[in-house]
């Protein structure tokens, strides 16, 4: 059965969509922990980040780095932190999270936006991506 990432990859189900190369996508968290939170994930369906063949997983960071570069032009915050979690979905992940304090880092407190927030956020966010 497809991950909830997958479904979102391929259409089946909608996001607010940042960026995708032939083999990453990057979309904003719809429960972020602050304005700005981004998942980047590999396409190709994979539980464990570590478990990544070595090439898919340094493109998944490379691309996570193109992406935490827009979300520092686009969100107001003294640095993006990159977080591994996997605890939620069985598909690698990377959170990008704009940081000005630990505590956005909590993963239990979560920010609430509407759709038109989402759309705001990740057009700013876009418009600075490049790929």
């Amino acid at each position: 059965m497809s991950s909830i990432f997958t479904k979102i990859i391929n259409t089946e189900l909608p996001c607010y969509k940042i960026a995708e190369t032939k083999n990453c996508f990057a979309f904003l968290d719809i429960n972020p922990n602050v304005i700005g939170h981004t998942l980047c994930v590999p396409k190709k369906e994979v539980d464990l980040i570590f478990d990544l063949d070595p090439k898919l997983y340094n493109e998944l960071m490379d691309f996570s780095r193109i992406i935490s570069i827009a979300i520092k032009k686009a969100i107001s915050c003294e640095r993006v932190a990159l977080s591994v979690v996997g605890l939620e979905v069985a598909h690698a992940h990377v959170h990008l999270i704009p940081l000005n304090s630990m505590e956005d880092l909590n993963f239990e407190k979560k920010k609430k936006l509407n759709d038109k927030d989402f759309i705001e956020i990740s057009s700013k966010i876009r418009s600075f991506v490049n790929l």
